[in-house]
């Protein structure tokens, strides 16, 4: 006897589909500021959020920066590792995004969970000024698809607003110069070595980890960097 369809199984299928669909759509629209047509996944989301468990002080809430938050998979993982006390800034500047994320705010269980201490603006993380300081500050933002001069100056802000002492967590895809060297045009592949200098320059100063995720299409690399306590 065939089984009964479960229409609450169903429906909670239907969300990841609805939702990848999204932001496919988006993403195709607006690729340079996304770098991505698929969203990132729970490995690169976990690694991302490495910082948010691995506190100095554990009994000491402390303030997320996310730039770039898109549809939310990352946000959703911060928001899974929040303690008691943390804060939250997501800065997206895409409109369709915003609105998304407006909506899992109040649907998704660990957004809803912290709705009262995450705020979510519509911006580029420039632009959201140096009166507030972050302990930890998760980027998704594609530096690929950046300019090194607007590299440095997203750079140069995460830096400012980090507590000395603070942890930036940042990813990028595996191979991408690699490939662009071979099918980019000139002119794109050369702004792209320039960027990825200014990010090797940051990584040489600051990092402390770099760690590989093959479970994320494209596979990706996580970079670690600590502002200096003094």
């Amino acid at each position: 006897m065939a089984a009964t369809p479960n229409h609450a199984d169903s429906a909670d299928l239907a969300k990841p589909l609805r939702y990848a669909g999204f932001f496919v759509t988006e993403a195709v629209r607006t690729f340079r500021a996304t770098g991505s047509v698929i969203p990132s996944s729970p490995a690169l989301a976990e690694r991302l959020t490495r910082y948010i468990d691995q506190r100095d002080d554990p009994s000491a809430p402390i303030s997320i920066l996310e730039a770039g938050s898109g549809t939310g998979p990352v946000s959703r993982a911060i928001a899974a590792h929040m303690h008691d006390g943390d804060t939250l800034d997501m800065v997206e500047p895409h409109g369709p995004f915003v609105e998304y994320a407006r909506g899992l705010m109040q649907t998704d269980p660990d957004l809803a969970r912290v709705a009262d201490r995450a705020t979510l603006h519509q911006a580029l993380v420039t632009d959201l000024g140096t009166d507030r300081r972050f302990d930890v500050i998760v980027s998704g933002l594609p530096f690929a698809n950046f300019t090194a001069e607007e590299v440095r100056e997203i750079m140069e802000y995460y830096f400012t607003v980090l507590r000395p002492g603070g942890r930036l967590s940042f990813f990028g895809y595996l191979y991408t110069k690699q490939v662009k060297s071979v099918i980019a045009r000139r002119e794109d592949y050369l702004r792209q070595a320039r960027s990825s200098w200014v990010v090797d320059e940051y990584v040489h100063r600051f990092g402390v980890d770099t760690e590989r995720v093959l479970a994320n299409f494209p596979p990706a690399w996580v970079h670690h960097l600590r502002k200096p306590a003094d």
